[in-house]
C-alpha cells in the first residue's frame, strides 16, 4: 500500500504527557556525550539560572518520535515502517526542556509527497507543558522507501 497522501494537514490529538526527570536527562547527555554541567548537576543549572536540570537541545526529539509514532502505527497512513529511513530533523526551541517538566506532543503531518519511486513524509510536533507554555517546534521528514 502506498503512503496516504490525504494524511497531509492532518492534525492528530495531543499525546502525552510525558514526565522529564533529572536522570533521564542526564543519561541523554551521557549517550550524546555532552559535557556541559547544566544536565546534570541542578546546582550547575540553576546557577545558569534554569530551575533545574535542562535537556540537550536534541533530547525533545525522544518525545517527537514517540508523537510521530500515532501517526506512522496508523494503519490507514500506509507506512510500512520497515521500509523507513529518518531523512531530517530540525529544532526550534523555545525554552530548554527542564526536569520536572510534564510534555504534551501535538503532531501534524505537514506534507506527504512522491520523489522518485519513494514517499517523503514531513511532520510537525508541537511539544508544550500540560498547562501549555511552548517548549519545541519539532519537524521532521522520513523517507518511505519504494517497492523493490
Amino acid at each position: 500500500m502506498a503512503v496516504n497522501a490525504d494524511f497531509a494537514g492532518r492534525s492528530y490529538p495531543p499525546s502525552g504527557p510525558y514526565l522529564v526527570d533529572a536522570a533521564m536527562l542526564a543519561a541523554f547527555a551521557s549517550a550524546v556525550g555532552s559535557q556541559d554541567p547544566v544536565h546534570t548537576s541542578a546546582e550547575a543549572a540553576q546557577a545558569a539560572g534554569y530551575r533545574d536540570v535542562i535537556a540537550p537541545p536534541t533530547f525533545a526529539v525522544t518525545i517527537a518520535q514517540q508523537c510521530d509514532a500515532v501517526f506512522v502505527q496508523d494503519p490507514e497512513a500506509g507506512i510500512d515502517y520497515s521500509r523507513v529511513v529518518h531523512g531530517e530533523q530540525r529544532f526550534v526551541h523555545h525554552r530548554p526542556i527542564t526536569a520536572g517538566d510534564s510534555v504534551v506532543g501535538t503532531l501534524t503531518v505537514d506534507s506527504v509527497r512522491e520523489a522518485g519511486g519513494h514517499a517523503m513524509v514531513t511532520t510537525r510536533t508541537e511539544l508544550t507543558t500540560e498547562d501549555g507554555e511552548a517548549l519545541c517546534t519539532s519537524t521532521s521528514t522520513i523517507v518511505i522507501r519504494g517497492g523493490e
